[in-house]
């Protein structure tokens, strides 16, 4: 059965209008240690987007899901010059804001993007899964919904 997800982007960064127009389809999470989704997204689960501080605008599926672990900066540099492009980050002007951001990273994610459509906006709570948490596991989207 899949799971609904919840991503939360950076709005400075401004990935989510390049996931709407295609120009991003992989979206990746970079860590230190293992936090979600790591191991519990898989090919098929729906995912939901917002920017910080705006209402959710995007959904998506799923599709293959690659995961780096035991990173050093040689694995993440061929991680950003190979998928970087398709992960909306613009490599060949910023590759260094990039790879000093991810170089001491020991996990990367990387979620291929199908299916993508903008939605009807709505507010979510985020209460009760910490106020800095980026990607939430729901079981239902509705439950976070805020209704005026």
């Amino acid at each position: 059965m899949s799971k609904t997800h919840l991503a939360i982007m950076r709005s400075s960064w401004g990935l989510l209008p390049k996931i709407v127009s295609g120009e991003k389809t992989i979206e990746s999470r970079w860590y230190q240690n293992q936090y979600q989704p790591w191991k519990k997204i898989d090919s098929g689960d729906i995912i939901y987007f917002k920017d910080s501080g705006q209402p959710v605008t995007v959904k998506a599926k799923a599709g293959k899901i690659l995961r780096f672990d035991h990173l050093t900066p040689q694995k993440v540099k061929e991680i950003l010059l190979k998928f970087g492009k398709d992960d909306g980050l613009d490599i060949q002007q910023d590759f260094n804001f990039y790879y000093k951001k991810f170089k001491n990273k020991n996990y990367c994610l990387l979620i291929f993007l199908k299916d993508v459509q903008t939605i009807l906006p709505f507010k979510i709570s985020k209460q009760g899964f910490g106020a800095m948490s980026a990607w939430l596991v729901v079981d239902d989207i509705n439950q976070m919904k805020i209704i005026k």
